[in-house]
């Protein structure tokens, strides 16, 4: 999958949790760039990432994530088979 593919599904999934059509995910995107990106809605965001994209997150994989971008790494290793 490439990445446009991914940041594509990752659009789809951040409109849905955080119930914005307008929102567009970019690589430097962080939770504080979205008001409603609290703990509880992080954890439903990394539920649904991992229901789309069919991968499974370490607690230690997700206590890296700063960005989207990483985010988008971490699924796009996941996906090749690298994490």
């Amino acid at each position: 999958m490439s990445e446009s593919e991914i940041y594509e599904k990752l659009t789809g999934v951040f409109r849905d949790v955080f119930d914005d059509d307008d929102l567009t995910p970019t690589p430097e995107m962080t939770a504080d760039d979205v008001e409603e990106w609290d703990s509880l809605s992080h954890i439903r965001l990394m539920l649904s990432v991992e229901r789309a994209f069919g991968v499974r997150f370490s607690t230690v994989e997700l206590g890296g994530l700063k960005k989207v971008g990483d985010l988008a790494r971490l699924v796009e290793g996941k996906l090749n088979g690298a994490a």
